[in-house]
């Protein structure tokens, strides 16, 4: 009897494990699909890489039998597809957590740009996350991939001509892309954790709770980054190998570093994401990437009674070299006839920057009622980046209407600042050429948006935002006397996020 009960035992464990291994093996088949060639809607050249991501996908953790939170009705689960009839709790029981969420939305400039149009947009997610520990007994480990499929065209890429804040965190050329592959190990009760393989900063360095309300890629990975850094950086749609330490020695303190290669799609001419057209180059030999960042927390608890805010410094540092924007190797501007047009080069670039996150005021009957607010500012040598000062800031108010404790209304702005070394060769290029084109000063975006929280696993967001002077103050590119600069945009839109 003994031996039957052992084999039947065996028999269920194993049927168990063949059912989470074809439920595996059908999403890494979608992960990763062979032999698959991007449908590339644009041909620009020499384009930079737009977008900043999402919040990370969710991290696995356990589900709590007494309050599933896959079931429930339509409108009370926090997935669209439930709890697929059980099997979705069993598998996170095991360890097993995998997914898929949708953005769509659709853009407008109904003035302003290089031309007016309208867009339609899109990226769906797949993940799959495993706690180890649960499926198969290593302590503290954590395995996670994701893959996006990217459709649509963008409205920054497009209308608005490559504006230096994107309009859309989800914008990035069409095509099926592998993002994240990580594995992650835990120390210390979980104080200290490090995590290695394909990776993107903008998952966790310079961020802001609040900021990530907005749709504008810059309140993501902010432009200062996009831009100076090459290929964008480890960011939307570009992630790259390298290896990321979290320590928090208090619940108050954190310390997060990060080195990464140095240029995500590898070094070369055009656009970044052409280079590196499904996230599968896995660079290693491009120089490096070190960021760092410390955060302290205030009143970080759930049960504190004061306010809660988080204070971040950082800084971060690219090995790569990068061309001077106004001199030549002899010290001429680059608009001189008399220049030999090479570029001086620098050996290395950094910058550095802090955020605030405040919850300005919390209703004591409700928690979820109040006013936050975010600051973020940073800065970077103007000789060889065309950006070298940015900073941006904005308000949420948090459940503005009752009944609505999930909605979400936002305020926010972004200024990057064009470097003097950058506006300067405009400057000399007008005083060679005797034609008055613009001058690179600065770009601003404004941006007011309300995220209404239809059901657990539906969010509609419209969304206004106004781009003053679109990438920074140059040439239309409509004019043929060149002296008019792109006109200053109003952008309208409507995003839809679902959970499956």
């Amino acid at each position: 009897m003994r031996l039957r009960n052992n084999r039947i035992a065996l028999e269920e464990r194993a049927n168990s494990v063949g059912k989470v291994c074809r439920w595996i093996g059908a999403v890494l088949l979608a992960l990763f699909p062979i032999g698959c060639e991007p449908a590339l809607a644009q041909d620009e050249e020499g384009a930079p890489a737009p977008g900043a991501t999402e919040p990370a996908s969710p991290a696995p953790g356990a589900t709590d039998p007494a309050a599933n939170p896959h079931a429930g009705g339509l409108f009370e689960r926090d997935v669209l597809t439930g709890d697929w009839g059980g099997e979705r709790s069993a598998l996170e029981a095991m360890g097993v957590q995998f997914g898929a969420n949708l953005i769509a939305e659709v853009l407008s400039n109904p003035t302003g740009g290089v031309q007016t149009g309208a867009i339609l947009e899109d990226r769906l997610e797949l993940f799959l996350n495993l706690d180890l520990d649960k499926f198969a007994g290593w302590s503290g480990a954590t395995f996670h991939v994701n893959a996006y499929q990217i459709g649509g065209t963008g409205l920054s890429r497009g209308d608005l001509g490559n504006n230096l804040l994107t309009v859309s965190n989800i914008e990035a050329l069409p095509t099926t892309r592998l993002f994240d592959l990580w594995l992650q190990q835990q120390f210390a009760n979980g104080a200290v954790s490090v995590r290695v393989g394909q990776l993107a900063a903008d998952d966790e360095f310079f961020i802001s709770q609040y900021a990530a309300n907005f749709i504008n890629s810059t309140f993501g990975w902010p432009a200062i980054t996009m831009i100076d850094l090459p290929s964008g950086g480890p960011s939307y749609p570009l992630s790259t190998p390298g290896v990321r330490v979290s320590a928090a020695p208090t619940e108050n303190l954190t310390f997060l570093g990060g080195v990464f290669n140095g240029n995500p799609a590898g070094p070369g001419v055009g656009d970044p994401q052409k280079r590196d057209p499904n996230g599968t180059n896995f660079e290693l030999n491009d120089g490096v990437f070190v960021i760092g960042e410390l955060a302290y927390a205030v009143n970080p608890g759930k049960d504190d009674k004061g306010l809660p805010a988080t204070y971040k410094l950082g800084g971060w540092y690219n090995s790569n070299t990068f061309p001077d924007l106004r001199f030549d190797t002899m010290g001429v501007s680059l608009a001189s006839p008399a220049s030999n047009g090479i570029p001086a080069n620098h050996s290395g670039n950094f910058g550095f920057y802090g955020v605030m996150d405040q919850m300005l005021w919390r209703d004591a009957d409700n928690s979820n009622h109040g006013v936050a607010a975010f600051l973020r500012i940073s800065g970077a040598p103007g000789d060889r980046n065309l950006v070298s000062f940015y900073v941006d800031g904005g308000i949420n108010y948090l459940a503005p209407f009752q009944g609505r404790d999930n909605d979400v209304l936002g305020l926010a702005v972004a200024y990057a600042g064009v470097s003097s070394a950058a506006s300067a060769l405009n400057r000399d290029a007008n005083f060679f050429s005797g034609v008055g084109r613009p001058v690179q000063n600065y770009e601003m975006a404004f941006e007011l948006t309300y995220k209404a929280q239809i059901a657990p696993w539906w969010v509609l967001q419209p969304d206004f935002q106004f781009i003053l002077h679109p990438a920074g103050n140059v040439s239309n590119p409509t004019d043929p006397t060149g002296v008019r600069p792109i006109p200053n945009a109003a952008v309208l839109g409507l995003r839809t996020t679902i959970a499956f």
